[in-house]
């Protein structure tokens, strides 16, 4: 028979499995309204994975209530303007109204949220795997051990095992285009003049090959490249990267491209979107990827798991019981991200991005959104 570890104390206790930006936002917040929190993280070091990451207003809003937004702004960079170039020539200029948005590598904002973590008390475990859970408030380890808690938050990724392991229904959809994502010396001293490389400038080319490049300056010396090619390419789609295939459809991005080939470590990832049935279970609830992982096209997937997380703790202190906490919950701030999916799912699938002009302001209603608040407290674009 399994050990069964039972927590002790007077405060509430939560078990949260994966300690990626969901996992460690819910724990943040938890632990900061008196929560005992323990964090799983199945690899043996704290790290993140990916390159760079846009955070807009909703998300900023967030490290604001978890007390992280002056160690995460440092570093990091907002763009004059969103452009976006066809066949190399600008077809529009994006502002967004003066919406907040910042563009940073991914272990920069990690390392920020590893640290907060820490700061507040956060009880963190590497090399603690959380392989299933049970709706009563278990989660199991893959040593056999067996944790009560009053609260699991399951927020192990887009393969989760606590989300299997309970058999949330769920539906899966992966895009015919894929991308690759970089980060490298920005070189703007050898970029030339053909555009403000201070700005994020969204570079899409249909002819003679479908390729796409997201130039995303994250701070004066970093730079984020997503690459997209349809999976169906295999010169497109390769990694390391074929730097003649790149180049020859943007050699002005001749010096970055040069490093980026160099990257070993490169990977091909189709876009892929998964929507469940529910997101909770008894005194489990999902965030993050486990929950709904989305297309980029909006940049808004850490967005809108950064947001879920931290509701989480505000319906908990809302309600007596768990279960009735994690229900309102779901019903209160789910339908913001399940039309956020939705509509990143449908512009990656028509390429809509490459016409310009795309974020109206259904397209940014997560971004316009404030947790602390609870209301959409930013002017639409007009």
């Amino acid at each position: 028979m399994a050990n069964v570890n039972k927590t002790s104390g007077k405060n509430r206790t939560a078990q949260v499995a994966g300690a990626g930006f969901a996992g460690l936002t819910a724990a943040i917040a938890l632990r900061q309204d008196g929560w005992d929190v323990v964090l799983h993280e199945k690899d043996s070091e704290l790290r993140a994975f990916g390159a760079g990451i846009y955070l807009w207003h909703n998300g900023l809003r967030v490290l604001e209530g978890i007390d992280s937004l002056n160690d995460v702004l440092h570093g990091t960079h907002t763009p004059p303007a969103y452009e976006t170039w066809m066949h190399n020539e600008s077809v529009s200029k994006e502002t967004f109204n003066g919406l907040p948005w910042r563009i940073m590598t991914r272990a920069h904002l990690h390392n920020a949220l590893v640290k907060r973590a820490k700061s507040v008390g956060v009880d963190i475990r590497t090399n603690s795997e959380a392989v299933s859970a049970e709706a009563d408030g278990r989660l199991t380890l893959q040593t056999g051990e067996v944790l009560e808690a009053d609260l699991i938050v399951g927020a192990d990724g887009v393969g989760s095992k606590v989300r299997d392991s309970l058999g949330f229904k769920q539906d899966r959809w992966v895009s015919t285009d894929g991308i690759i994502r970089l980060i490298v010396p920005r070189h703007k001293d050898k970029l030339g003049d053909e555009a403000n490389w201070d700005n994020t400038i969204d570079m899409w080319n249909f002819e003679p090959r479908v390729q796409r490049i997201l130039y995303s300056p994250c701070n004066k010396d970093e730079l984020y490249l997503g690459l997209m090619a349809p999976a169906a390419d295999p010169r497109g789609s390769k990694v390391p990267l074929d730097l003649d295939v790149w180049v020859e459809m943007f050699p002005f991005l001749e010096p970055c491209l040069a490093d980026a080939a160099k990257l070993q470590s490169a990977r091909y990832d189709k876009y892929a979107t998964t929507k469940l049935d529910t997101w909770v279970k008894g005194k489990v609830a999902l965030v993050g990827d486990a929950a709904n992982a989305m297309c980029p096209a909006l940049a808004q997937g850490a967005g809108c798991a950064m947001v879920n997380a931290f509701s989480l703790s505000q319906d908990l202190g809302e309600h007596a019981s768990v279960e009735d906490a994690l229900a309102a919950w779901e019903k209160r701030i789910r339908p913001i991200t399940d039309r956020t999916q939705a509509l990143s799912g449908e512009y990656a699938a028509n390429r809509a991005l490459s016409k310009g002009n795309m974020f109206t302001n259904e397209a940014l209603e997560a971004a316009r959104y404030d947790p602390i608040k609870r209301v959409y407290s930013w002017p639409q674009n007009q």
